[in-house]
């Protein structure tokens, strides 16, 4: 049991073999597409140990049962496939890309409909559930940063009928666990922070809905939407260090704040309080914010986040991405380096910008 463990101790300790002589410390790599029949495997798609192990170590952290799919998105897609026909999704205005993009197509067949909210205007949202059958959120929002009331949102849902979904991708369970709060289920981009060293693609469901969890399991088998068992691996072996990894991206991201707060070339810093994504919006637009994200030498250009390194990207080069965003918006996924070498790196690039 975990229930009375703190969040790094359950980290480093679940989904590991029982402690038997010669027994491995960690669950080795079950390479295997077919099993010996009878028991409660039979086949490669229903489960794998080496899953298991990930899952069990994610579920105590978020305090549910965690289900791993091949990549966020297929989690994504996997829970709104739940959607009945014609039903309706209320989701943030700003929200991660992918899942936007997956909304629209569900609406522009007909399959589902969605209303795009400001998340963080509370009264709004309660208002805007009435008719949803489904209420799907991020906390902070990817890349605006806006944080969303979960419990008040989650329990006006439950009143009006709906499900609660919270993508706690930027948050991780260190810093928050969505379904304590009401959630009734929580998605993650396993691929960002639970792995941790941008080498796995991997995506997890979890809820503690025993019933939404059958659901969930019988849609995935069935849709194929699993994990690779090496990614599996690769994930398990890095939520042992979740704890770790958040403390110090979090230490970094706060003192870079405090110096990016004021300097010339940057007119906005966008931060909730807690984790190691950062937001800055440059005061000279789109043409500056893409010339500063090639100047830099430490930070690493590039569209993924969550990883030890520090990586930076101005997200409305993608043109799926809102255009209430800035142009001028770089997001920076701050790592756990020394914070006064990515200070220097940063400071040189943006001093760049206004000589």
């Amino acid at each position: 049991m975990t229930d009375d463990l703190r969040p790094a101790t359950i980290a480093v300790t679940t989904g590991r073999p029982a402690h038997e002589p010669d027994q491995p410390l960690n669950q080795p790599i079950v390479m295997a597409s077919t099993y010996v029949a009878g028991g409660d495997l039979e086949y490669g798609r229903y489960g794998n140990p080496t899953w298991t192990a990930f899952e069990d170590t994610l579920g105590a952290l978020e305090g549910g049962r965690a289900l791993a799919f091949s990549s966020g998105m297929a989690a994504t897609t996997t829970v709104l496939d739940l959607v009945g026909h014609d039903a309706l999704v209320i989701a943030p205005a700003h929200s991660y890309t992918g899942t936007l993009l997956e909304l629209a197509d569900l609406e522009s067949r007909g399959r589902l409909r969605t209303k795009l909210v400001d998340i963080t205007d509370t009264e709004a949202v309660v208002g805007a559930v009435e008719d949803a059958a489904l209420v799907w959120f991020e906390s902070p929002t990817n890349p605006a940063l806006e944080i969303a009331d979960v419990e008040a949102i989650s329990a006006a849902a439950h009143e009006a009928g709906a499900y609660v979904v919270v993508d706690n991708t930027f948050a991780t369970p260190i810093n928050q666990r969505p379904l304590t709060l009401g959630a009734d289920i929580v998605v993650h981009s396993a691929t960002k922070y639970l792995a941790g060293h941008s080498d796995a693609l991997l995506g997890a469901a979890v809820t503690a809905n025993d019933e939404l969890y059958d659901v969930l399991k019988g849609r995935r088998d069935l849709l194929g939407a699993v994990p690779g068992t090496l990614e599996a691996w690769l994930a398990a072996r890095g939520i042992r260090t979740l704890h770790l990894r958040v403390e110090r991206a979090q230490q970094n991201a706060a003192e870079l704040v405090r110096r990016l707060t004021g300097h010339p070339a940057v007119s906005e810093v966008r931060y909730p309080g807690f984790g190691g994504i950062v937001s800055v919006v440059l005061a000279s637009g789109a043409m500056a914010a893409d010339l500063f994200t090639h100047q830099t030498r430490l930070w690493v250009h590039a569209t993924s986040l969550g990883g030890v390194e520090s990586t930076l990207e101005r997200r409305r080069r993608w043109k799926a991405e809102p255009a209430t965003i800035p142009d001028g918006l770089v997001r920076l996924s701050v790592g756990i380096e020394d914070v006064e070498d990515l200070w220097a790196d940063l400071e040189r690039a943006l001093d760049n910008l206004v000589e």
